[in-house]
């Protein structure tokens, strides 16, 4: 392992992965004996998004199921948005990926006769979220592959280093700039590298209420935006419609399982509201139940998660997670309804990628949640996320193992940000807060423009790059979902509240044409960014 400054500026032929999670580690593995310097900036099996994962992973294992019911399921709830043929792949790809991590020791739940167990959660046709313990999934996949990663000789582990810049030339990555997590005042380092993958997580701490760790807010697609990616879909964010609130930051989650196993939702009267919003009431596509959550709350009646005659006395065995989190806050789901709300969640937008992980920048891959493959459109079904970050990530191992990388040459004469220092908390918590009051579950123009008027400021102005990266990529989503004047998936607008007529359009945008936004949006022009600042 290493962990100083002195032992990082430097060279390497080695592939450089950026991120600790699930897409990160199974590419690291994937790609061994090849040489793998691997960054993550919490301790290993920390931070990551998807080691928080309660749901599973889908995929149509079970007799009867299959790859294209799966599909279909995925298609359907993407507000015509998602990419068929991606959507296919992967689920024609979930059942090796699967015997995989069960190589990797992960010990998903199998029933009675041996085979796998299944669940079914929201907007799911057939029985197919593979689990592990009931709610850990994530923990257990993510404990399984840390512990191969740190037995397998060909990958460097570097631990506490965050990716803040990434250095390119003639339209090809050349390098990353790293700083210490622990310390953003300290001297950054310089690692060259000509094949670099992205696997940062998404975006879900730019928001107040959020399910996601403190590492989730937006640095991946912030440095590759700025780098000249290409970015995908950012104004699609997915929100979790059961966030337990109880006054932590990241809220705990009550996974969507609850409900796959008979939990309802009611108000503070008591009344079922689902079921007067849709057909399947509880297991409506997660952007309509968040949407009926959200508005029982503004309407003063709250929103209740109520599990007492679904599993009763059984709660703790079945959902310990969950379990632990309430009884933490003084509820005994047992026995009480759980206090609710819409939390982000996760991002369907993210780097652009090909269907082998590449983006537009030579080089340069992306995986998982910092990625936009098509698979999820405008609402991602239920588990779909950890079965695109291991497909992906193997699709990504085989591209580059299957392709000469350049050698790096000399290192950059340069930072791309010199800036440093500690980011403004009251800075962090107003732009925080906007992007929940502005950019949350329901959305209008006025709010819209105000944040953008206020990101693009604070990409410009702000004195340290932690700080500039969140504001970048609260401008992707801000601008985007302003420039989308509809109604699609995740994506709702009160004042344009139905879809725009004929077939659904992907955004694919840069850096420069949001900044062109929020010139549009201002009385007088905004300075056009710096070259410096997006090549």
């Amino acid at each position: 392992m290493i962990n100083t400054i002195h032992d990082l500026t430097r060279s390497t032929d080695d592939v450089v992965i950026v991120g600790g999670g699930l897409a990160g580690l199974f590419c690291a593995l994937k790609l061994a004996p090849r040489p793998v310097t691997l960054i993550s900036a919490a301790p290993l099996g920390q931070g990551a998004s998807s080691a928080w994962a309660q749901g599973g992973i889908a995929a149509a294992v079970a007799e009867g199921d299959t790859p294209e019911a799966h599909a279909a399921d995925t298609v359907a709830v993407g507000g015509g948005l998602v990419d068929e043929a991606v959507a296919l792949g992967i689920a024609r790809e979930a059942a090796p990926r699967i015997h995989d991590l069960l190589a990797y020791g992960v010990p998903f739940d199998r029933d009675l006769e041996g085979r796998l167990a299944v669940g079914r959660e929201a907007a799911h046709s057939a029985r197919r979220i593979v689990h592990v313990r009931g709610d850990g999934a994530g923990a257990a996949i993510i404990a399984a592959l840390s512990e191969a990663v740190r037995r397998t000789p060909s990958i460097r582990l570097i631990e506490g280093f965050v990716a803040e810049a990434l250095f390119t030339e003639d339209g090809a990555v050349t390098g990353l700039q790293l700083r210490e997590a622990s310390n953003p005042a300290a001297r950054p380092a310089v690692l060259a590298s000509r094949a670099i993958v992205l696997a940062t997580g998404g975006i879900g701490h730019l928001y107040g209420v959020t399910t996601n760790p403190l590492e989730a807010s937006g640095s991946g697609l912030a440095i590759a935006a700025r780098a000249g990616a290409v970015i995908a879909d950012p104004e699609f964010v997915q929100f979790h419609p059961t966030a337990i609130m109880v006054g932590r930051d990241p809220a705990p989650l009550a996974t969507e399982a609850l409900r796959g196993e008979g939990a309802t939702l009611i108000n503070g009267s008591g009344e079922r509201f689902m079921r007067t919003r849709h057909p399947l009431a509880e297991l409506a596509p997660r952007d309509i139940v968040a949407r009926g959550v959200f508005t029982e709350i503004a309407a003063g009646r709250g929103a209740f998660l109520d599990a007492r005659a679904a599993l009763g006395s059984h709660f703790a065995e079945r959902f310990p997670t969950v379990h632990a989190s309430c009884i933490a806050a003084g509820i005994d789901p047992a026995a009480q309804p759980i206090p609710i709300a819409p939390a982000a969640h996760y991002h369907m937008g993210g780097i652009a990628v090909d269907m082998r992980g590449r983006s537009s920048i030579d080089g340069l891959w992306a995986g998982g949640e910092v990625s936009s493959t098509g698979a999820h459109g405008a609402n991602r079904l239920a588990s779909n996320s950890l079965l695109e970050a291991v497909v992906y990530a193997a699709r990504i191992a085989d591209d580059i193992a299957g392709r000469p990388v350049p050698s790096t040459g000399r290192l950059p004469d340069a930072l791309v940000t010199p800036r440093t220092g500690t980011p403004d908390a009251v800075a962090v918590k107003r732009l925080r807060a906007m992007m929940g009051a502005h950019i949350g579950v329901i959305r209008d123009s006025d709010g819209l423009a105000d944040a953008v008027r206020h990101f693009a400021m604070l990409e410009r102005e702000a004195a340290d790059i932690a700080l500039r990266n969140m504001a970048t990529s609260a401008l992707f989503v801000a601008a985007a979902a302003w420039t989308r004047r509809e109604s699609r998936g995740a994506h709702f607008r009160s004042d344009h509240p139905a879809n725009a007529p004929g077939p659904g359009r992907r955004t694919m945008t840069t850096l420069v044409a949001m900044c062109e936004v929020a010139e549009s949006l201002n009385e007088r022009p905004l300075p056009r960014i710096a070259q410096s600042m997006i090549a």
